[in-house]
């Protein structure tokens, strides 16, 4: 249930903070005086865009906070799926700052717009005027069936089942067009791979293969540089080793009666000894080096494949001709196994096919059991309320696609004349006459729906005398079970009321306000007495208006 409404610098709005009562509340007020502004407000409760164009000062954020009594609704599962705190008495609040921004909050927790279009759909019905126009939408009237039909798991479960369905049926057709795709593809992977595989590339080889191409172009360099450096150390007679070797002879001659050498002497014969080891090393790095014109050849053959794939790739190491082979083998092995889980994909949706198909058939089928009884409720109601000779049919038509609804396809088709048949409501019906259908169709749903509060703005445009009263009565009536909230110009409906509010304009200095305030009984009459005779009031509007009071 509406429990209040509190709303800081929005349109004419500088600050109202109103509680509202149980059952009918009527809503009344001068033309331009703002009632529609409290549902535009009450809206951005309920996730619509925010407008900074209607902030009162824009200096100043616009705050407007709701309380509802949700402890008889069964709501919890929509807490605990959007992780809110559930408390009976919840409260939503929506603030919009000068930039635009907005922040959402329910029961204090922050949430964002999606949330609270979800959790209103579960607290508050605003029908506007301009919602006539949703008797053209067959969605809609698909709604109207399934409320009155109460299959709300069935309808959850087919929906979800519907979603998976669209879902894997995009990623068959995704895959398949990446498979034929990749398909186009294969024989240029296969080249790429084949010939990468062909290369047997190995991570060092590169390195390896440039210095020894380096040593080959040298070759006769360096061999007769070691052939010298070898010859100077060993083969002349004044060979390092040689003069080392007597220089060592030398020493050791001495050492008995001048020991100061004998360490000087081990230096050289340790010295001696690692020449003779580097030449020994010098003679075998000589007789290593050859001149191989085919191995050379051999080498720059390899380069240069090794080269030019690297040019053909856009990379400069082996390492990274290996890992684009490898990438190359993954998307080959990838396109030869898109056929299998193309198949696997097809028996999904086959699967989940037929299980579209047989929930749909029990939607079709609860949803043409109440056709009937839908029809002979709202003729009795139009009939009531003043088209004696309506005729409301529910056209019903099953299809062969799926839709987030299930496959019927439902039209609503009315007559307001004898010996003509009803026709699409949204093109023969009059104003009056769409205003009536809808608040028959509320009723209806109201009757099967647990919804806590519904709120018509003025849904009683375009009647007045008797219609009006009946509209009236229906409205109460339905406030037995929901709380109704009406926004009215017509005295015979906002007398029904079990309260009733008025919507002002006050001046203050320069500027102008809108307000709302509860009225007592003897306010009512007089505000009755005006909607009666306008603002002169008269001793027979105000007895008119105890009258309308009193018999409502």
């Amino acid at each position: 249930m509406f429990q209040s409404l509190k709303i800081q610098n929005y349109a004419l709005i500088d600050h109202v903070d109103i509680k509202f009562d149980t059952g009918f509340i009527t809503i009344t007020g001068e033309t331009g005086a703002g009632k529609s502004i409290l549902i535009g407000a009450l809206s951005l409760i309920l996730g619509n865009r925010a407008d900074t164009s209607l902030l009162k000062d824009e200096k100043r954020k616009c705050i407007v906070e709701a309380s509802f009594n949700v402890e008889k609704y069964n709501l919890q599962h929509i807490f605990e799926y959007h992780d809110l705190d559930y408390d009976k008495e919840t409260i939503i609040r929506r603030e919009i700052n000068s930039n635009g921004k907005s922040r959402a909050f329910v029961n204090d927790t922050p949430v964002n717009i999606k949330v609270l279009k979800d959790l209103g759909n579960y607290l508050v019905d605003i029908h506007s005027q301009h919602q006539n126009l949703i008797l053209k939408d067959n969605t809609f009237h698909l709604n109207v069936i399934d409320a009155y039909a109460d299959q709300k798991e069935l309808i959850k479960n087919y929906k979800d089942l519907y979603t998976e369905f669209r879902k894997t049926e995009k990623e068959y057709h995704q895959l398949k067009s990446k498979a034929e795709q990749s398909k186009a593809d294969l024989d240029y992977y296969q080249f790429q791979y084949d010939q990468l595989e062909k290369a047997n590339l190995s991570e060092e080889e590169q390195e390896e293969l440039e210095n020894e191409l380096e040593i080959l172009n040298h070759a006769e360099e360096i061999k007769y540089n070691l052939s010298r450096a070898l010859h100077l150390l060993t083969n002349d007679e004044g060979s390092v080793l040689t003069q080392m070797r007597e220089a060592d002879d030398s020493l050791k001659k001495i050492v008995d009666f001048f020991p100061k050498v004998k360490k000087l002497s081990e230096r050289v014969e340790s010295s001696y000894i690692e020449i003779q080891d580097i030449a020994n090393e010098l003679d075998v790095l000589n007789q290593d080096i050859e001149y191989d014109p085919q191995r050379l050849e051999f080498i720059q053959e390899r380069l240069d494949e090794i080269y030019s794939l690297q040019h053909k790739h856009h990379v400069n190491t082996v390492s990274e001709l290996i890992k684009i082979k490898k990438d190359l083998e993954k998307q080959i092995e990838e396109i030869d196994s898109m056929d299998f889980r193309l198949e696997e994909i097809n028996n999904e949706l086959e699967e989940r096919k037929e299980q579209l198909t047989q929930l749909s058939d029990k939607l079709s089928e609860s949803r043409k059991k109440v056709i009937p009884s839908i029809e002979q409720h709202i003729t009795n109601m139009l009939v009531e309320l003043g088209i004696p000779n309506a005729t409301f049919n529910v056209g019903y038509e099953n299809t062969e696609e799926f839709t987030p609804n299930g496959r019927d396809r439902i039209q609503f088709l009315f007559s307001a004349n004898k010996n003509f048949s009803p026709e699409d409501i949204s093109k023969v019906a009059s104003g009056g006459e769409l205003s009536r259908v809808m608040l028959s169709l509320k009723s209806l749903i109201a009757e099967s729906t647990s919804l806590p509060t519904i709120i018509f703005d003025e849904i009683d445009s375009g009647t007045s005398g008797e219609i009006a009263d009946k509209m009236g009565t229906i409205m109460k009536k339905m406030s037995r079970r929901i709380q109704v909230l009406n926004i009215t110009h017509l005295p015979q409906i906002a007398s029904k009321g079990d309260s009733q509010y008025l919507v002002y304009k006050e001046d203050h200095e320069d500027k102008t306000h809108t307000n709302i305030r509860k009225l007592n009984n003897e306010e009512r009459i007089k505000e009755i007495a005006k909607m009666l005779s306008g603002e002169q009031l008269t001793d027979t509007a105000l007895q008119n208006a105890k009258e309308f009071l009193k018999t409502s």
